[in-house]
């Protein structure tokens, strides 16, 4: 399929949807404000029936992710349940004790390893290394950490990478996030591990929550992915084999531009296999 389906509203997409897996950052708020569409369209969606997960690239746990929502105002009857890349690295921080981390992000992120067994180390002294991001995300780009990773490389550290995404809006700019680092490390020829989309343990996960409020196991062909970055949600929802509607107003915005005159072979090169259906901005 090389056309575009362009959706109005998430009600003409969910007959027959029983699980939507949503991204948060980009569709439900921008980091600083909320979408109050957006957060209708979910809450309507669950009080017919449908049970709503959030799947998240933040590099915290769900009740950090929780408690942010709050304040921007996103209420709790939004979603039945939270996953982030934060918990799965938490679990992996969980499964080696013992060993030396080095952690590479912003105090904000501290909750990465909070109650967990889990020593902090120097970059020379460190077992392996768990990124949650920039030091300094507001003028910092992985290039600043260039010299550092060759250090890593050196010392044939793996990199934990918390959250895969490369940039994310805060507000109406970019900023880098982890997965530029981890990705800098990766062509230097270090070993990475990824938590979070596109990767299939955060979807697994998901489903097994959902499959719980749902009472069943979940049918894939039953499922709707939310999103608005083609590398994160778009490929992840693919390679899970679930379908996925597309928010154009996130991260890809300039690039969208005009997306209703695109040819077939544009299509193909910007989306690779196109979404089920796209929309500007999440609304029931």
């Amino acid at each position: 399929m090389t056309t575009l389906h362009f959706a109005e509203s998430l009600r003409e997409l969910v007959g027959g949807v029983d699980v939507v897996l949503s991204d948060i950052w980009g569709v439900v708020h921008n980091g600083l404000e909320s979408f109050p569409e957006a957060c209708e369209a979910l809450h309507t969606y669950r009080s017919r029936g449908g049970t709503v997960i959030l799947i998240t690239n933040a590099p915290r746990p769900a009740d950090s992710v929780q408690r942010q929502l709050r304040k921007l105002g996103v209420a709790d009857e939004t979603y039945d349940a939270i996953v982030s890349s934060g918990d799965l690295t938490r679990l992996y921080v969980a499964e080696h004790p013992g060993s030396k981390m080095f952690w590479l992000g912003p105090e904000r992120d501290n909750s990465i390893y909070r109650g967990l067994d889990a020593t902090t180390a120097p970059l020379e002294e460190a077992d392996y290394i768990v990124c949650t991001g920039l030091y300094d995300d507001e003028t910092e780009t992985a290039e600043d950490y260039r010299g550092m990773m060759l250090k890593a490389r050196e010392r044939k550290l793996t990199l934990v990478c918390a959250n895969p995404d490369i940039v994310v809006e805060r507000g109406d700019r970019l900023i880098y996030c982890a997965g530029a680092i981890a990705e800098l490390y990766r062509e230097l020829g270090g070993e990475v591990i990824f938590y979070g989309k596109p990767h299939r343990p955060i979807y697994e996960r998901a489903m097994a929550l959902a499959g719980e409020r749902q009472g069943h196991m979940i049918d894939r062909k039953k499922v709707l992915a939310i999103g608005d970055s083609v590398r994160t949600d778009l490929t992840g929802a693919r390679e899970f084999g679930i379908d996925c509607l597309f928010v154009t107003r996130g991260i890809h915005a300039e690039e969208f531009e005009g997306l209703d005159q695109l040819d077939p072979a544009s299509v193909l090169e910007l989306f690779g296999h196109p979404p089920k259906a796209l929309m500007r901005e999440l609304k029931w």
